[in-house]
């Protein structure tokens, strides 16, 4: 009997520790099918910091590093420079990315440093109980903004992709999602295309993916993906962002 749907080899057998309805598995496999299919995963290395992605080391079957809060950027900077060889990415959430790790991204960008990055956009801070994140919404409850977030007292949400596309040292931004097959097809190709242009010495390539948290949201899984449907792509528009492959 032909085999039409298995496990990447790229993931482990581990079970999941993501809660219910939560995307991260999606984006897992995602990754690991972009490896397999490219055929780097034996030599590939993932970087993943404090937060959701925490137990990343446990789920992908190639070898990975752990990154202090925030710092995945320049680990992976360490990692891809000291054996070029090396296919390098960093598996990163919005509260590590946008916030405590802000200049590690951006230096990485404008450096053009040869690594992948896959950027969650959950809108929250997951793994520490739901507070505000750079990435919540204007007028978005959570934790830490009962109330909902007041732009007048503590700014507007960080644009990851609009902000990196004004660095020239990046080569390749695209903002996808994982809320139905449509998006979650274009995703996968979007995450390729990153792995490629590392294989291609191309430079630096992030993929923002738009996910849900529907336990710090307070939602069900299917009402998760409406409100991220309704509130999140609205305002985190999707599309490449910059691609100097294409000039």
């Amino acid at each position: 009997m032909a085999v039409v749907f298995e496990k990447p080899k790229g993931l482990t057998d581990a079970v999941l520790h993501y809660c219910p309805g939560c995307t991260h598995g999606i984006i897992h496999r995602l990754v690991a099918e972009a490896l397999d299919e490219l055929g780097v995963t034996d030599r590939a290395i993932g970087v993943a910091p404090v937060g959701c992605s925490v137990f990343a080391y446990n789920y992908f079957n190639c070898d990975m590093v752990q990154a202090a809060h925030g710092r995945a950027p320049a680990v992976a900077t360490g990692v891809k420079r000291s054996d070029p060889n090396n296919i390098v990415f960093t598996y990163q959430g919005d509260g590590d990315l946008a916030a405590i790790g802000t200049a590690e991204t951006v230096h990485s960008a404008a450096r053009g440093e040869n690594i992948t990055v896959i950027f969650v956009n959950n809108a929250i801070y997951g793994m520490t109980g739901g507070q505000m994140a750079p990435t919540t919404l204007p007028g978005q409850v959570t934790q830490t903004s009962p109330y909902g977030r007041d732009v007048e007292k503590v700014g507007y949400p960080v644009k990851v992709c609009e902000m990196l596309s004004q660095v020239d040292g990046a080569t390749y931004l695209e903002r996808v999602a994982v809320n139905n097959v449509k998006n979650v097809k274009a995703a996968k190709a979007a995450i390729k295309k990153a792995f490629k242009n590392q294989i291609e010495g191309k430079g630096f390539s992030l993929i923002e993916v738009l996910s849900t948290c529907p336990t710090n949201w307070g939602l069900a899984p299917t009402k998760a993906i409406e409100w991220l449907e309704e509130n999140m792509m609205p305002y985190y528009p999707l599309g490449v962002y910059k691609d100097k492959t294409a000039e």
